[in-house]
């Protein structure tokens, strides 16, 4: 917007709310007849959305994110707690989001029981998390020689962060609240650097070393013991589009890492490529193609007799 399209202030700067709320009222009613049929239905919270995650972190982790001084007997009460309130919280969230899923697809039967059922499930699946969750930690304490213990890596490790709100993104996507997931996501990503679309299936022993500017993309497949360094991209080569030039979307685009592959700093593998168990992939490379098990891929050498006869300069 140029000076001269600037709306009307007088002299004295004075500009009326009234008329700037009007505006913004008309503004919303109009986008909202463009995505609802009828009243725009309550939208999921984000900030109950990350303290219930958070919640589910502590009660995983109750020696390191509960309340200080957590004397052994009282553990286990704090895990409850944590997780009643934890659940009860993602529960309603989770209802939200069906329920506005719902109203754009013109369904609203049996949303409260579906959030319950996803719930559940999750819960069911946090042992599990904490086992996976514990296999990173290993991994971190195996591949980091800065590490000087188990609990500063839990503590303190962004990549151990990122993942441990993947891995519970991941649960809420795959079980069908992938706004919540995206949520956590994003939060993790403001947190760490790191940027994990809870669509990707990472197994375990993840180690992330340093962490920012690392991109996983959502049809990514990440095997057991892989570690990345920062800035690696696990990214699409391109989007496919329909016969309206629309983008698709739920189609695989990224990456499989398979088993024991290390990636280094500044790497970018795009396309649903595979890199073989145990590959090794060398700093800064653009990779758009697969690489057999055992591979070392590192860039060209520069060819210094280019400079040594001055042809370069």
């Amino acid at each position: 917007m140029s000076l001269a399209e600037l709306p009307d202030v007088d002299d004295a700067g004075e500009y009326s709310l009234d008329k700037i709320v009007g505006e913004l009222r008309a503004l919303r009613a109009a986008a909202q007849a463009r995505r609802y049929r009828g009243a725009p239905p309550d939208l999921p919270s984000r900030a109950e959305t990350v303290a219930a995650v958070e919640g589910l972190v502590a009660a995983l982790f109750p020696r390191h994110f509960g309340p200080s001084g957590l004397a052994a007997r009282e553990v286990d009460s704090f895990v409850t707690l944590k997780l009643a309130e934890s659940l009860a919280s993602l529960r309603h969230q989770i209802e939200l989001e069906l329920r506005l899923s719902g109203e754009r697809e013109g369904r609203d039967r049996g949303l409260s029981r579906h959030a319950a059922k996803i719930v559940a499930e999750l819960a069911q699946n946090l042992p599990n998390v904490r086992l996976l969750l514990d296999a990173d930690v290993r991994a971190a304490y195996v591949g980091d020689p800065s590490a000087k213990s188990i609990d500063e890596i839990i503590f303190c490790f962004p990549g151990v962060a990122a993942v441990a709100r993947h891995r519970l993104a991941h649960q809420l996507y795959r079980l069908g609240a992938p706004m919540l997931a995206r949520i956590i996501a994003e939060k993790a990503h403001s947190d760490t650097g790191i940027d994990i679309h809870p669509g990707a299936e990472i197994d375990a022993g993840f180690f992330i070393d340093h962490g920012t500017g690392v991109v996983i993309g959502e049809t990514a497949i990440i095997g057991r013991n892989v570690r990345l360094y920062q800035a690696v991209t696990l990214g699409a080569k391109r989007f496919a589009t329909d016969a309206e030039g629309r983008l698709l979307k739920d189609y695989p685009r990224h990456p499989i890492l398979e088993d024991d592959v290390v990636i280094y700093a500044g790497a970018t593998v795009l396309g649903r490529v595979t890199i073989g168990r145990g590959a090794s992939i060398g700093g800064n490379v653009w990779l758009t193609h697969s690489v057999p098990a055992g591979a070392v891929v590192t860039q060209a050498k520069a060819s210094e007799d280019v400079f040594l006869d001055g042809a370069g300069i």
